[in-house]
């Protein structure tokens, strides 16, 4: 067993509990995360082991203002969605996406196995995403808004 401050990720508890309003958080029930940074205690950026079960999806595709991501597949065959269209990362492969670049993403699972992530973002305050598919925009500070600018109510 490892000393902190080492630790196995995967021992740490799993959750597909998301923060999107309905109906859109059904669409995330087939995605879990480990919070790998939260565990450590960093506050610059996070950390998360996120596992997609056959037929689920990371998250719906999305483009941060502020915050850089960077993705990592540890296992399995992830279907890239950008605004490009999709392509097939499998296990070692990369992808980027630099605050403002405005190219919205996800990743998909068609495939028979688990996908496997290591997910990395700054926690970049005043951050925007912005969800084209979905009506949804979620200002970091203030929750999520129908495009149309109206709240959404717990």
């Amino acid at each position: 067993m490892p000393k902190p401050p080492a630790f196995n990720p995967f021992e740490l508890p799993e959750t597909n509990a998301t923060s999107y309003p309905p109906p859109y958080h059904e669409d995330n029930t087939r995605r879990f995360n480990r919070r790998l940074g939260d565990h450590a205690r960093l506050t610059k950026y996070g950390v998360v082991l996120t596992r997609i079960v056959p037929g689920g999806q990371s998250s719906h595709r999305h483009a941060h203002s502020a915050q850089d991501e960077f993705i990592w597949v540890l296992e399995g065959e992830a279907v890239l969605h950008t605004d490009a269209g999709e392509q097939i990362l499998n296990a070692g492969m990369c992808a980027a996406f630099p605050a403002g670049c405005g190219d919205a993403h996800r990743f998909l699972n068609r495939s028979d196995k688990d996908v496997v992530l290591l997910v990395v973002g700054d926690r970049s305050e005043g951050d925007e995403v912005r969800y084209p598919d979905v009506d949804m925009h979620l200002k970091r500070a203030e929750g999520f808004f129908h495009k149309d600018g109206r709240k959404y109510h717990p």
